[in-house]
């Protein structure tokens, strides 16, 4: 398989997740208007923050209002992880294979394009009822994935296009949990009280975690919250569960079985997964939540870099100027 067909699925997967994942913390944040009418919980700059993009917006906008916000996260050109800038790059990837991916991909993924597309046109008036606009963003990844999963062979190519998700999944629900616990809340007088709740109840709807969490564990408690979200071995958003996903398609890609590795990615990789199936939430909280992620998301970024060495950098010419501030921006 080529080097440049396998980085144009794997990142054509990413860049669909983050959409997805960006208009739903945008929609949920919208939706804590309803139960903090005074306004005073309503917090837009953890969003920014969430996507990794503080500095730029900072630089750029400077003022965290909410239509400012919404405006860089969604339709921002020069912001490569809006919704909009997201969408275009799945579809230029997905346009240079599409030989490899299903029709019916392309055509779904090209009609989530043109929809994202006309919505970002000034005339449009998309965000008129955002939460209308920002599901539609959601489903369409829902039907994308689901368009995937049954019309594509699940060999190689299908491995690097679910190892590139879950990784991407696992890296956005580290930082929601992340800003929840340094930035959301506004002081320590509100542990406990029904907007600390409603907080956490936000930060779960976040990752579409929220009923299956309340199935779980029933009423909510931080402590519950962090580990569903981080260890639960059954839920499709949690960090666990989704890393332990992308170990099993790269060691499908690398053709080596479980607990060996060829390549140091894939150590890592593996290294983390065992990390987090004997963890005790307890330890975790008690040695420091934000320690713990941090180093968590070192560790994600580190193998995603690894992954670009290994399947992407060493089989392709020198990249330009141009490719590597591409890459760059990527990570």
């Amino acid at each position: 398989m080529l080097s440049r067909v396998a980085d144009s699925i794997y990142w054509m997967s990413r860049y669909v997740e983050r959409a997805e994942n960006v208009a739903r913390f945008i929609d949920v944040n919208l939706q804590l208007m309803l139960d903090d009418p005074s306004g005073e919980g309503q917090q837009w700059l953890p969003l920014v923050n969430t996507t990794g993009d503080q500095e730029a917006f900072e630089k750029r906008i400077g003022k965290g209002t909410q239509e400012n916000v919404i405006h860089f996260l969604t339709f921002d050109e020069e912001n490569p992880n809006s919704i909009l800038s997201c969408v275009r790059a799945a579809r230029e990837n997905a346009r240079t294979v599409r030989e490899i991916i299903s029709s019916e991909m392309w055509l779904a993924l090209n009609k989530f394009y043109l929809m994202v597309n006309a919505a970002a046109d000034k005339k449009s008036n998309a965000l008129t009822n955002p939460h209308d606009f920002f599901t539609e963003v959601k489903n369409a990844n829902h039907l994308f994935n689901g368009i995937s999963a049954a019309t594509m062979t699940h060999g190689e190519p299908w491995h690097f296009f679910h190892m590139g998700r879950m990784l991407e999944r696992a890296d956005k629900t580290s930082r929601i949990l992340d800003v929840k616990y340094f930035i959301l809340l506004r002081s320590a007088q509100d542990v406990g009280t029904p907007f600390d709740d409603i907080q956490w109840a936000a930060v779960l709807r976040s990752a579409s975690a929220f009923e299956m969490y309340r199935k779980k564990h029933g009423r909510i408690s931080p402590r519950a919250v962090v580990e569903f979200l981080l260890l639960d071995r059954e839920f499709p958003r949690s960090i666990n569960f989704s890393l332990t996903g992308a170990r099993d398609s790269f060691h499908a890609i690398s053709g080596t079985p479980l607990g060996t590795f060829r390549y140091p990615s894939e150590k890592l990789l593996g290294q983390l997964c065992s990390e987090l199936s004997y963890a005790a939430v307890d330890e975790i909280v008690n040695e420091g939540l934000h320690e713990y992620l941090d180093d968590l998301q070192t560790k994600m970024n580190k193998v995603g870099a690894g992954i670009f060495e290994t399947f992407f950098a060493s089989k392709t010419p020198k990249p330009t100027k141009k490719q590597t501030q591409s890459q760059e921006q990527r990570q």
